[in-house]
C-alpha cells in the first residue's frame, strides 16, 4: 500500500505541475446571470445630469471630419497618449519595464475599439467621433504633481464632456464622463488594452471581480455574452504580468463580457449624467494594488493555496529587502520553509527505514499465504503493529508539502517581481526557464541522489519504477521558470543533507 502511495502522490505532483504550465486552462463557465430586464431603463434624475455647460450645452450638427490630434502626459512611471478620435487611451508606455529585445512595454489597445471608446450600445458609435481637446502636453514631476485634460464632443442629439486627472507617482489616473442625451451609455477596455504578451500558462482575457468573487473568461469558450448585475468592483483585461481595469466609482447598470471578431470585449453599462471611474493600467505590483481599496489586488491570482502563497511572497520580499537577490532569497525561503517540517520528515524516514528491515519477513509471509491474499494482509498488518511500523509515515511529509509547493510555485510563477530579477552566472532572470537547462539536470541528479539514500520497503522491480521519477521530474521542469526550479533544487539538497545525518544515527542504534 504504501509503495503505491508514494507513486500515486509522485504521479499526481507531476500531473498537476505539468497540467498547469502546459496544457491551457479551461475555467467552468460561471453561474449566469439572471437575464437583463427588457423594462425600458428609467430616465435619470435632474441631480444626475451632468452640471458642466459643455454638456448642456445645444447640440449642433455633426462637424466635419477634422484631422487626429494626440495630447500626452507623462510623469515617473509611464507615459500615456491620449486620441482626440475618441477621447480613448492610445498607449501607455512603462518605463520601468523593458521586453526581450530591451524596450520599454507599450500596452495598447487598436484602432478598432479604442480603449476607454464611449457608444450607446456595443457598437460603440463615439469611438471614432472627433471630440475637442482643451489641454496640452504635460510632464509631472515632484513640484507639478497633477494635470487634467478635457475632451469635448456634441452631435445628433447628444452632448459628451470627458474629464482626465492624471497624478505624479501614480500607475492610476480617474476619468469623469458627463453625457447628455441617451437614457443610459456604454465604456469598454477595448480590445487586449492591457495585454502585453498572451501565455497559456497563465489566463489571460477578461476579468471581473464580482463582491469578493474573482471571475475570469476565457476567448474560446465565450459562446455568448455574459452579464453581471449585481456587486460589480470592476472589469480587466489581464495577461501574466500587466493589465488595464475600470474601476466604477459610481453606480453601473450591468457589466458584460463578450466576443466580438474573435477577440474577447469587456465593457459596462452606466446611467446617463455623470460617471466617475479609477483606471489603472500597468504592472500587478500586489503591494501597490492593495493600496487602491477597491480589491484590485485579486487580479494578482495566487490559486487555490493563496492563503499560503500570500505570506510566502511577503517573506520573500523581505529576505530580498535584505539580500538584494530573488534567487539567494528563495533559497533562504526553502530553508525556513524545511524547517518545520524537519520533525515529521526524520520520523518518516525512520519508518521507512523500519520497513526495509521488515521486508524480509513480509516476504515470507507471502510466499507462505499466497494463496490467501486475506491471511497476508491481515499478518502483514499484526507485524507492522508489533514492530510499531506506520506504512504511511514516509508519505506523509510528502503530503504535508505539497499545499506549500504548490503557493510557492504560483507565486514564482506570476510575481512580476522575479520577471527579469537575476541569480548569478547564465542565470539573468528567474521567471523564465534555464537556457541552459543546468538547474534542471542538477535536480535531476540530486532526486537519484536522494532516492539512493533514503531508506526503501519496495522489491527491487518497484524501486526500478521509481528510479524513472528523477527521469520525468527532469524533463518537466525543464521549461519551468528557473526560480522555481531553484527551490526544488535546494529543498533535494536540504533532503539529502537530512537523510545523511538520519541515516548515521540510524546507523549507529543498529549497531
Amino acid at each position: 500500500m504504501d509503495t503505491r502511495t508514494i507513486l500515486a502522490i509522485a504521479l499526481s505532483i507531476a500531473i498537476l505541475i505539468g497540467y498547469q504550465f502546459f496544457v491551457e486552462r479551461t475555467m467552468p463557465p460561471a453561474p449566469k446571470e439572471s437575464p437583463p430586464s427588457r423594462e425600458a431603463p428609467a430616465q435619470p434624475t435632474p441631480s444626475s445630469q451632468p452640471s458642466s455647460q459643455a454638456a448642456q450645452a445645444p447640440v449642433s450638427a455633426p462637424a466635419a471630419a477634422v484631422r487626429e490630434k494626440t495630447v500626452s502626459v507623462e510623469n515617473n512611471l509611464f507615459k500615456v497618449t491620449l486620441s482626440s478620435r475618441g477621447a480613448g487611451v492610445r498607449s501607455v508606455e512603462l518605463k520601468n519595464y523593458r521586453d526581450e529585445s530591451g524596450n520599454l512595454i507599450v500596452l495598447k489597445g487598436d484602432e478598432i475599439a479604442p480603449a476607454l471608446s464611449l457608444g450607446l450600445d456595443e457598437s460603440f458609435q463615439f469611438a471614432h467621433a472627433d471630440f475637442t481637446i482643451r489641454g496640452k502636453d504635460s510632464t509631472l514631476s515632484s513640484s507639478e504633481r497633477q494635470t487634467t485634460l478635457f475632451f469635448e464632443h456634441t452631435s445628433g442629439g447628444y452632448a459628451l464632456r470627458r474629464t482626465y486627472t492624471f497624478s505624479y507617482d501614480d500607475y492610476a489616473f480617474t476619468v469623469r464622463d458627463e453625457v447628455a442625451g441617451p437614457a443610459s451609455f456604454w465604456i469598454t477596455l477595448g480590445r487586449d488594452f492591457g495585454i502585453h504578451k498572451p501565455d497559456d500558462s497563465v489566463h489571460f482575457g477578461p476579468v471581473l471581480l464580482k463582491n469578493a468573487d474573482r471571475e475570469e473568461f476565457e476567448v474560446k469558450s465565450i459562446k455568448e455574452p455574459r452579464e453581471f448585475r449585481e456587486g460589480i468592483k470592476w472589469v480587466a483585461q489581464e495577461d501574466k504580468y500587466f493589465f488595464s481595469v475600470i474601476v466604477p466609482k459610481t453606480p453601473v447598470e450591468l457589466a458584460r463580457i463578450w466576443k466580438k471578431d474573435d477577440y474577447a470585449m469587456v465593457g459596462l453599462k452606466v446611467p446617463a449624467g455623470q460617471n466617475e471611474y479609477l483606471v489603472y493600467a500597468g504592472p500587478k505590483e500586489y503591494d501597490r494594488l492593495k493600496t487602491y481599496g477597491f480589491g484590485l489586488e485579486h487580479i494578482v491570482d495566487f490559486g487555490w493555496f493563496s492563503f499560503l502563497a500570500v505570506p510566502l511572497f511577503w517573506v520573500l520580499k523581505l529576505f530580498y529587502s535584505v539580500v538584494h537577490n530573488y534567487g539567494t532569497a528563495i533559497i533562504i525561503l526553502t530553508v525556513l520553509v524545511r524547517i518545520p517540517f524537519i520533525p515529521i520528515a526524520n520520523r518518516g524516514q525512520k519508518s521507512m527505514k523500519k520497513l526495509q528491515d521488515l521486508q524480509p519477513r513480509i516476504a515470507e509471509i507471502r510466499e507462505k499465504h499466497k494463496k490467501d491474499p486475506q491471511t497476508v494482509q491481515r499478518e502483514i498488518m499484526e507485524l507492522y503493529k508489533k514492530n510499531k511500523v506506520n506504512p504511511m509515515g514516509g508519505c506523509l511529509p510528502i503530503v504535508l508539502q505539497i499545499p506549500v509547493f504548490f503557493a510557492l510555485y504560483k507565486v514564482l510563477l506570476i510575481a512580476i517581481e522575479l520577471r527579469g530579477a537575476p541569480f548569478m552566472l547564465w542565470v539573468h532572470d528567474l521567471s523564465a526557464k534555464d537556457p541552459y537547462y543546468v538547474l534542471p539536470i542538477v535536480m535531476g541528479v540530486t532526486m537519484v541522489i536522494q532516492q539512493k539514500m533514503t531508506p526503501s520497503g519496495m522489491d527491487p522491480k518497484q524501486q526500478k519504477i521509481m528510479m524513472l521519477m528523477p527521469i520525468v521530474f527532469t524533463f518537466l521542469f525543464l521549461n519551468f521558470p528557473s526560480g522555481l526550479v531553484l527551490y526544488w533544487l535546494a529543498n533535494n539538497v536540504l533532503s539529502i543533507g537530512q537523510q545523511y545525518f538520519v541515516n548515521k544515527k540510524l546507523e549507529k542504534q543498529a549497531a
